[in-house]
C-alpha cells in the first residue's frame, strides 16, 4: 500500500499494521527526516506538493512491483505533502518478510524508486534569505 498524507505520519500504526503476520521473521523501515540544511544552505522549511491520484497509482505499482523482485510479505509506503518543518517526517516505508535479506533490499528498493518516479515535489525555503526558495524535480536528498 501507498499512501499520500497531509497528517503527521504515525511510525507506530504503520509498524503494527505490518508485524501481524507469524510467517515473517524480519521488519525494516526506512524514516525519511526533514533536515535543516541542503547544499551548504540552511533550510527553514519544506513544502511537498504532488499530483496525488497518479502519486498513488506509481507508488502502489512501486509496492508491487517489490513483492514480485523481492520474497517480501507486504510493504508500507507513506509520503507527506503540504508545510514540514525541520525534524518532520517526511516518508516512511516499511517492510515485512521472511528473512532479513530481503526486507532490507526491498525497503531500498521502495524508497529509491518512490523518490526517482514517484510525482512528489519538493520546495526548500532557505532561513538565510526570507524569499529565496529552490524547487527540487527529483526530491533524492532527503
Amino acid at each position: 500500500m501507498f499512501d499520500i498524507t497531509d497528517k503527521k505520519i504515525d511510525p507506530n500504526a504503520l509498524r503494527e499494521q505490518l508485524t501481524q503476520h507469524e510467517t515473517c521473521g524480519a521488519f525494516t523501515c526506512f524514516e525519511g527526516w526533514v533536515r535543516n540544511h541542503n547544499d551548504g544552505k540552511g533550510v527553514a522549511y519544506l513544502i511537498y506538493s504532488t499530483y496525488e491520484e497518479l502519486a498513488r497509482t506509481q507508488g502502489n505499482a512501486v509496492i508491487e512491483q517489490a513483492k514480485q523482485q523481492f520474497k517480501i510479505e507486504n510493504a508500507v509506503c507513506v509520503h507527506r505533502v503540504g508545510r514540514l518543518d525541520i525534524g518532520d517526517m517526511a516518508v516512511w516505508v516499511g517492510v515485512t518478510a521472511g528473512h532479513r535479506d530481503a526486507a532490507f533490499a526491498a525497503c531500498r528498493f521502495i524508497i529509491d524508486t518512490v523518490k526517482a518516479e514517484v510525482p512528489i515535489w519538493k520546495q526548500e525555503f532557505y532561513s538565510n534569505k526570507e524569499n529565496e526558495t529552490a524547487w527540487l524535480a527529483n526530491p533524492e536528498a532527503l
